[in-house]
């Protein structure tokens, strides 16, 4: 689940006086470089930065399970892509549910809600009082067991009980790496100009039942869920292809089903692409089943000029995916591939968690027998530049250019 701006010079004096005024307080409301990033978390968690100095980089905190806080395109002096939750960091304080630090690419597991969810407990109301994230992918430091320049490898055990009373044992494995120009582009099978800033790295998560049972149907299945929090803006705009054919055969194109119906000033969809509004002011999410889904998902931040795409493996023929509605279900298996997360004030006068938006991708249902695991790749790509580059990029990876991404909703 689930704004930073270059300051004009007017508004930078105006910051520089409330810091005189105000302190700290008014230093964590401020844009920040990649480095400031940087040096705001090592205050309060460890940090690990993958890269070279100057270049594209990755800061990645292992006492968060291994998740990546930031990134930049343009090394310590670039802004950071990823959004991080300064007022919970900074108090250094747990809080119930969710601890919501923030985070471009931080591991869950799913399922959220339904007779096999592993944040509820059994017989509990499916609320929001009642939904409590697992330690082991909220709180828990990971191990790391391997570590160069470029990457960085974490390992962690853990034990869950499901809603329906199911033991689940597993291990889990992340690696984070970052990829080079030449390798995002083989990834992503597209040329890049060298006048495109750009920052690639993919997470490699691993899940093992290390349980004396096998994982089924009947009992329930874990699976891989990748998020990636990343910060809100007016005009920030998700475009997420999709596979195309008639109801009856592969079901409705989007879910949107999740908080209530999206308005449809916040959800467009057109033959090639959904366009969804992430201005976290808005709860609201949308999901694509593995029958709609394709092994891309996209977002245009036009202010920033920024093409952000997640690239991630999607089996051929799995069908089975984890349910996460939060509600006894009909199909436990019959979840999604893809979901999109705008945050917003949960209730008219209640705070947001964030604000952030989400691009998420998620594993299908890991039926594992004892010693057996199953791989999720979920690839990050960021892009600054010219938008008659980016749009290039845009058309041959979402199908839709810039220009149809930025004026989805102003037609």
């Amino acid at each position: 689940m689930n704004p930073l701006r270059i300051a004009t010079l007017p508004t930078m004096l105006l910051a520089g006086s409330l810091f005189l005024l105000t302190g700290c307080s008014a230093m964590l409301m401020q844009p920040r470089t990649f480095d400031g990033d940087v040096q705001f978390l090592k205050k309060h968690t460890d940090v690990l930065v993958l890269g070279e100095p100057g270049q594209a980089q990755v800061a990645v905190a292992p006492k968060w399970q291994g998740r990546v806080m930031t990134s930049t395109v343009g090394g310590p002096g670039g802004l950071g892509c990823g959004w991080i939750n300064d007022e919970h960091v900074a108090s250094e304080k747990l809080t119930p549910h969710m601890n919501a630090f923030g985070g471009e690419d931080r591991l869950w597991l799913g399922p959220e809600g339904g007779q096999f969810s592993i944040y509820f407990k059994k017989d509990s109301p499916f609320d929001f009082e009642h939904w409590q994230t697992p330690a082991c992918i909220d709180t828990d430091g990971y191990e790391i067991v391997a570590q160069d320049p470029h990457s960085a490898s974490f390992r962690h055990k853990a034990c869950l009980e499901n809603y329906s009373g199911t033991k689940l044992d597993f291990q889990l494995d992340r690696t984070v790496r970052l990829l080079s120009p030449a390798d995002a582009a083989a990834k992503l099978g597209v040329a890049v100009p060298q006048s495109i800033h750009s920052v690639v790295y993919e997470s490699e998560n691993r899940i093992t039942n290390t349980g004396p049972q096998p994982w089924t149907r009947e009992g329930g299945m874990l699976s891989i869920w990748i998020l990636s929090m990343y910060k809100p803006a007016p005009h920030v705009t998700v475009a997420i292809p999709y596979q195309a054919g008639d109801e009856k055969s592969r079901g409705a194109v989007v879910n949107d089903a999740y908080f209530g119906k999206v308005p449809a000033d916040r959800l467009r969809v057109t033959p090639e692409a959904v366009f969804f509004r992430c201005d976290g002011k808005y709860r609201s999410k949308i999901g694509f089943s593995p029958k709609r889904a394709k092994p891309v998902a996209g977002s245009y931040d036009a202010d920033a000029r920024r093409l952000t795409i997640v690239q991630f493996n999607q089996p051929q023929g799995a069908t089975e995916y984890v349910n996460s509605m939060w509600e006894i279900q009909k199909n436990p298996f019959d979840g999604d591939a893809v979901n999109s997360y705008n945050d917003g004030p949960p209730a008219p006068g209640k705070k947001p968690m964030g604000p952030f938006y989400e691009l998420e991708t998620s594993s299908p249902a890991a039926a594992l027998q004892p010693g057996q695991a199953l791989t999720h790749f979920h690839r990050t790509f960021h892009f600054e530049g010219d938008e008659a580059e980016l749009d290039k990029i845009a058309k041959a990876v979402l199908g839709v250019g810039i220009e149809q991404i930025k004026t989805a909703f102003t037609k």
